[in-house]
């Protein structure tokens, strides 16, 4: 390492880590390790249609090291996250240590289960990578089930969905499992025909879609009416036991099915005192992003909460684009802080919000101007904005094909059943507790 370079240690290989880093490329002032527990990165919006068989996790993923080919100044380092230790300018991994001249965290968020330990066990998350995969063979195992039992009542468990949370994913998935009812499972398994199974999509609120326009929860609501998914508001989950899902208020849906898409919170890091932390556990920054009683440490995207934009004296909402762009106004502050110059404070720019439904049914809301689509001209505004968002043009030429397949024969041939064997035992060398970078 160059004396005169600062070393970047950016935690998180999502929207935030690869802008930032991307950012920084180039610049000899800088050495950047980009450090993340998995060797890809993924594309969070599509997992639900990894879930359902309409893309293979390959579509929406790609690897950190072949994505970094190039850039001199960055490497990568997959490790999980263990203790920060500020003092002493360095991170404890599970594959070792690095020190650091500026740490960035962008580790985004992970599942809230609100202290429900039952639906934590019995739930299916809706996540990761891992979860969507998880979840794609946990349902056609209990497909194949359904198809094999006699009992009726047992039968109806396995076929029924119960999806929590009224939001984008809980809204996606809701309209593609009714589609798949619809348009594959009659014709993949026809012994099942009249078996019932109903596909539910709960919310504690009383709108789905809530951060969108009132134009937009209506379309929605009719729309997956009209789809069959039964939409019931205003029903907060309490519980998740015996293929009961229980609500705050006495109510309970039979089945063996809930999809957990109900909130989100910010992950809480060993060595970062308890007064940095904010709504939601959630790291408190300043206009530039700098965790609060620090010097040299900065959080991005979910990870943090930024009460300083005027527009968003609350905070910014978890989204792609607040993420992406903390990174962008991040990466040209630090180069202006080599450069000696003035840093600019971050100011969240709006480009508006969507939701797909189904098959020619989305919702789109532009606010300047100020504007409200639906159907198929909002449906094709999410696929291309959905299609240009994945990192590279290999993902892009993979998941346009999958999609055409699927929307001229309303079908999808990824409903493989792939699980690992058992593990080996493996010797691993112990991990030295010396620097390794």
């Amino acid at each position: 390492m160059d004396q005169n370079q600062k070393r970047v240690l950016i935690i998180g290989g999502g929207f935030a880590g690869v802008n930032l880093a991307k950012q920084l490329a180039g610049h000899t002032n800088f050495e950047v390790i980009l450090a993340d527990k998995n060797n890809y990165n993924f594309f969070p919006p599509l997992i639900y249609q990894v879930a359902t068989g309409y893309l293979e996790s390959s579509n929406i993923s790609y690897p950190f090291r072949k994505l970094l080919r190039g850039k001199d100044n960055i490497q990568f380092r997959m490790g999980e996250l263990l203790e920060i230790f500020p003092e002493q300018h360095k991170v404890m991994f599970s594959t070792g240590e690095v020190s650091y001249d500026i740490l960035v965290l962008a580790t985004g968020c992970e599942t809230n289960y609100f202290g429900m330990e039952s639906v934590a066990k019995h739930a299916i998350p809706m996540k990761t990578l891992s979860d969507a995969l998880q979840m794609r063979n946990t349902l056609l195992e209990r497909l194949e089930l359904a198809s094999r039992t006699q009992d009726p009542v047992e039968r109806k468990k396995l076929l029924t969905v119960v999806v929590a949370g009224g939001g984008p994913t809980g809204v996606e998935i809701s309209g593609m499992f009714a589609e798949m009812k619809k348009h594959i499972i009659a014709k993949d398994y026809p012994e099942l025909t009249g078996s019932g199974g109903e596909i539910y999509l709960v919310d504690g609120l009383p709108a789905v879609l809530t951060p969108m326009s009132e134009k937009s929860q209506q379309y929605t609501y009719n729309a997956l009416m009209k789809m069959g998914v039964k939409v019931k508001l205003n029903m907060m989950v309490k519980d998740f036991a015996d293929d009961q899902v229980h609500f705050a208020n006495g109510e309970t849906i039979t089945t063996k099915n809930l999809i957990w898409a109900a909130g989100v919170t910010a992950m809480v890091f060993k060595g970062i005192p308890a007064e940095a932390y904010g709504k939601g556990k959630r790291l408190q920054v300043d206009a530039y992003n700098l965790v609060k009683g620090t010097g040299n440490i900065y959080a991005l995207g979910d990870t943090c909460i930024q009460v300083t934009d005027s527009n968003f004296p609350q905070g910014h909402p978890q989204l792609a684009q607040v993420a992406m762009q903390q990174a962008d106004n991040l990466g040209k502050n630090l180069v202006r802080i080599s450069k000696s110059e003035s840093q600019k404070p971050f100011a969240y720019h709006d480009r508006g919000s969507m939701a797909i439904i189904g098959r020619n049914k989305a919702v789109a809301d532009l606010p300047k101007p100020k504007m409200f689509f639906s159907g198929f001209i909002a449906w094709l505004m999410w696929l291309f904005i959905h299609l240009i968002s994945l990192i590279n043009s290999r993902n892009q030429i993979k998941t346009l094909y999958n999609w055409m397949v699927a929307y001229f024969t309303r079908d999808q041939s990824l409903r493989m059943i792939v699980r690992p064997g058992a593990n080996k035992e493996l010797i691993v060398p112990p991990v030295s507790s010396k620097p390794v970078i």
